[in-house]
């Protein structure tokens, strides 16, 4: 393959397009992936580049017998006695039906995948609502050592003080950010966070023998998983209406309380990027009518140190500690979501929990009217300790620092590409912004997911797309604290890149990866989860 040069960049064009599916037909700069020239368009050659879209076959495809990556020695324990350990139908007939690969093979193998993964030490992602910051690599170390990395989740409360002295610590930190009274660190992820959260609530109101509590309110931009936690809870949901603003209804709300009214859940800031300025004014609508409310926690990166969820209202709320405090965070885990709610609240709340007696630290189960557990042993103490680092690292003013940078960032990304990309609501947001390609879709024929997808050729992640539902062709962008500016100011070049190119070749993005636009319906109805020779 042939690299050339134009206007100053490097360019080139595979001449095996139609000899080998191994090439695609496009030309590859500097600055990424762009159209083919227009026919006699001048070119200088300036050397030779080549890149491969070939398949990683599975483990099981190279597989050959006999091959081995280590050999174990044989039994020693005698067969008839080895049969006799165990009840006769968990002994298996013959050894599973696993790979067999030398040892080079199998590193090339992990290694060649891991080069396709994208991660938050590789690329930039702008991922609204997800908060994908960079981990610091001081988590790493420290949630390593080996007084906390080698306990046991059963070993006795005296063996470990050291962990238990942490998680008693977390709770209190994580009450005072909120400005709520007592917390749960057991919640696996925000939306199991939320599901804890709605049971605890469930008890309260049947406690106090209110059985026609049974609606939850949530606005129509919400996170998709809080209607789904008020379901599984036991709830009925009850959707409300945006305003034009972006911001609730007011008047929609206040028609839909009544007596049935048990939660009020709201994101703040919102789905949108926006805070809600009438917060106060709707904790009290719903106070008044007994009802609780409940924040969802997902964007809290945006008010940490300013402003406390407890001091405007909210009666109950999750963190998403991978999120908010950094913590490894992507394919549906790891995670952690802890509650904290108001002190008429505590004794609902999941068992055990850390309390400190003099000097020593024990778990404690004796709460009668508990929910009881929501996840075994004590919560998802690597991605706890990860958060607790990165806490007693920054201090308050560190965190209130953290908080002000992510909203500075949005900000200037935002100003960056707001002449370009429409976004609905405002000149300003908090953390994340919503920008919609619905203008770009009726002008040119290019949607959001065009320009997700060719994003990939460049580098980054995408955005979220399509969320939330209240923006048509929605792109959901947020660039955290911990992207410099260079960083931004290269993505915003992209994103106006993007958008000047021609629709049909944006249709077929991304050009450089070995999957390109894969059936997600077929996906999804059809999925391959076994594999079969």
């Amino acid at each position: 393959m042939g690299l050339w040069r134009r206007s100053g960049y490097p360019f080139s064009r595979s001449p095996l397009a139609s000899a080998s599916g191994w090439f695609t037909e496009y030309l590859l700069s500097t600055d990424g992936i762009v159209p083919a020239l227009a026919e006699g368009e001048r070119l200088n050659r300036i050397g030779i580049f080549m890149i491969s879209n070939q398949s990683t076959d599975l483990l099981f495809e190279m597989s050959h017998s006999g091959r081995r990556c280590h050999r174990t020695p044989a039994c020693d324990v005698p067969a008839c006695e080895a049969k006799s350990l165990l009840p006769a139908d968990a002994v298996a007939d013959a050894p599973p039906s696993l790979p067999e690969i030398g040892e080079i093979d199998l590193i090339r193998h992990y290694m060649n995948l891991s080069k396709r993964n994208m991660s938050i030490d590789t690329n930039f992602y702008p991922l609204g609502s997800c908060t994908m910051k960079y981990n610091p690599k001081r988590h790493e170390r420290l949630s390593n050592l080996p007084g906390m990395a080698n306990l046991h989740p059963l070993q006795s409360d005296e063996s470990c003080q050291g962990m238990l002295a942490m998680l008693w610590s977390m709770q209190n930190i994580l009450g005072e950010i909120a400005g709520l009274d007592a917390v749960s660190l057991q919640p696996a992820a925000g939306a199991h966070g939320e599901l804890a959260a709605l049971l605890v609530a469930e008890a309260y109101f049947r406690d106090r023998k209110e059985h026609t509590r049974k609606r939850v309110l949530i606005p129509d931009s919400a996170h998709g998983t809080n209607p789904a936690s008020a379901a599984i809870a036991g709830f009925d949901t009850v959707s409300i209406k945006s305003g034009t603003n972006g911001l609730v209804d007011l008047a929609d709300l206040k028609s839909k309380i009544d007596d049935r009214t048990a939660v009020f859940m709201i994101t703040n800031p919102n789905t949108i990027g926006l805070f809600e300025s009438q917060i106060g004014e709707i904790t009290k609508m719903i106070h008044d009518a007994g009802g609780l409310v409940y924040l969802d926690g997902a964007n809290m990166n945006a008010i940490v140190g300013v402003t406390r969820p407890g001091d405007f209202g909210a009666d109950m709320m999750h963190y998403n500690v991978h999120k908010t405090f950094t913590g490894p965070h992507g394919a549906g885990g790891p995670g952690s979501g802890p509650i904290a709610v108001r002190k008429m609240l505590a004794p609902y709340l999941p068992t055990p929990n850390v309390v400190k007696e003099g000097e020593r630290y024990r778990l404690n189960y004796n709460q009668p009217k508990t929910i009881g557990r929501v996840r075994s042993f004590f919560g998802n103490i690597g991605i706890l300790l990860r958060g607790y680092c990165y806490i007693r690292t920054l201090g308050p003013k560190g965190l209130r620092s953290m908080t002000e940078n992510a909203v500075l960032n949005a900000n200037y990304l935002l100003a960056l590409v707001k002449d370009t990309l429409d976004v609905p609501h405002g000149n300003r947001c908090m953390h994340e912004f919503v920008a919609s390609a619905s203008k770009l879709k009726r002008a040119k024929r290019i949607s959001a997911m065009e320009i997700a997808k060719r994003l990939l050729d460049f580098g980054y992640h995408a955005p979220t797309v399509y969320f939330p539902l209240v923006v048509p062709e929605a792109l959901m962008i947020e660039p955290t604290e911990t992207e410099s500016k260079e960083t931004l100011d290269a993505f915003a070049a992209t994103l106006l890149k993007i958008v000047a190119e021609d629709a049909e070749f944006l249709q077929k993005a991304p050009h450089t990866l070995s999957i390109s636009r894969p059936n997600d319906a077929k996906a999804f109805k059809e999925p391959v989860l076994r594999w079969k020779p």
